[in-house]
């Protein structure tokens, strides 16, 4: 699965990817500092089950496991990218790739639409939220429009499956069958002529589809000088918002990197290892420990977390050989942590490890109970589990 980073110049994106990869990328304070899409891995923070047992299973630092994900950084979008404003095409095109997007503004108001600076609060962070969504919605809306009306007049014709021919077309942004069918019924469009369809109902078609294809979390970033005022506006937006500040959450990952502090990421607080100090650094460190005190954390991390289990719906399964030990058959202990959609079941984590595993599949072991379980028993977050199957 991938994360996208989406924003418009100079919000804070590369900032945010380095500080959740480590990945050595180009920041500056100008537009289009991202020109080619920045890819990495990034992590979701959960608790290790081995824990639970006398003995740890070396995947983990202090019961924290660490389950890779791949984000990217696309380039920075400004009003009008979908009619190829910018770098507007480069950046639609990269995000076709994301199965959930976390749109970093700048909560501040210290960059203008453009991403230009200006003075802390000059401009206003709902604007930015507003034309990224409409950026998108219109991006799909120029695609399916492009050969609506005779696509409209063949599935008149040919007696065609509208969704089918809807996600055919927008098939290259990521829309899926499923995706336009829910579309059609929460806008009510299933039930109209799709070739009376006006240029408002296809546009809010498009815009329920961004909604539920491309789900958004906001990351209010450089929260650590942004207004209250502005912070609590787009806190009463209807998403998810999380306060950040990615130089903060990446000057900790650095000073960690080099043995400065102990920390993990989405810790609530860090400690200093190395007692000398300059006095630069104590005073950066002092001041990074009031942001968390303020916010509770960096905010990184949340937002990586809760795109992954709330806006994605995901849980994490560890699937182990020995059901006594939690390893796998040469006793590395809980070797494996997958990332699944909530409702899986027990055939659906065989598939996942391998394909001949989910052909061959006769029953399922819970590790922790010992209790064997069938082929439709559903998963749960950080359940431990053996598959049983006639593959070699």
């Amino acid at each position: 699965m991938t994360i996208g980073l989406a924003g418009k110049p100079n919000a804070g994106k590369s900032t945010f990817f380095k500080a959740a990869t480590l990945a050595d990328v180009e920041i500056a304070n100008y537009p289009f500092t991202t020109i080619n899409a920045n890819h990495g891995v990034t992590y979701v923070r959960v608790e290790c089950p081995c824990k639970e047992k006398e003995k740890r299973c070396g995947k983990c630092v202090d019961g924290v496991r660490l389950v890779p994900i791949d984000i990217i950084d696309v380039a920075g979008l400004v009003p009008d990218a979908y009619k190829g404003r910018g770098l507007g095409n480069t950046f639609l095109d990269e995000l076709r790739q994301a199965q959930a997007i976390i749109h970093v503004v700048d909560a501040s108001g210290g960059t203008d639409a453009e991403g230009n600076p200006v003075d802390i609060g000059d401009h206003d962070p709902l604007e930015d939220v507003a034309f990224l969504n409409r950026e998108i919605t219109m991006w799909l809306y120029g695609i399916l429009e492009r050969n609506w009306v005779k696509l409209a007049r063949k599935i008149q014709a040919e007696g065609l499956k509208l969704e089918v021919v809807i996600a055919e077309q927008l098939a290259g942004a990521g829309i899926r069958e499923s995706h336009v069918s829910a579309a059609l019924t929460e806008t009510g469009l299933a039930r109209l002529d799709h070739v009376k369809w006006s240029e408002e109902d296809m546009i809010r078609l498009c815009d329920t589809m961004r909604e539920i294809s491309k789900p958004l979390l906001l990351a209010a970033n450089k929260a650590d000088i942004a207004s209250r005022e502005n912070l609590d506006r787009l806190k009463d937006l209807d998403r998810i918002v999380v306060p950040v500040s990615a130089a903060a959450e990446l000057a900790l990952k650095s000073a960690a990197k080099n043995g400065l502090i102990k920390y993990s990421p989405g810790d609530r607080k860090f400690e200093v290892l190395d007692g000398d100090l300059t006095k630069a650094q104590k005073k950066g460190l002092e001041a990074i420990y009031k942001v968390i005190e303020r916010l509770g954390s960096t905010g990184v991390q949340e937002c990586i977390n809760r795109t992954v289990f709330e806006l994605l719906d995901l849980i994490v399964v560890y699937p182990v050989e020995d059901e006594g030990k939690w390893s796998d058959k040469v006793g590395n202990m809980l070797p494996d942590a997958y990332l699944m959609k909530r409702g899986s079941t027990c055939h659906d984590l065989a598939y996942q490890i391998h394909t001949d595993i989910g052909d061959r599949f006769l029953y399922a072991v819970d590790a922790r109970t010992r209790l064997r379980l069938g082929e439709k028993h559903e998963l749960k977050n950080g359940d431990v589990i053996k598959i049983v199957s006639t593959a070699k």
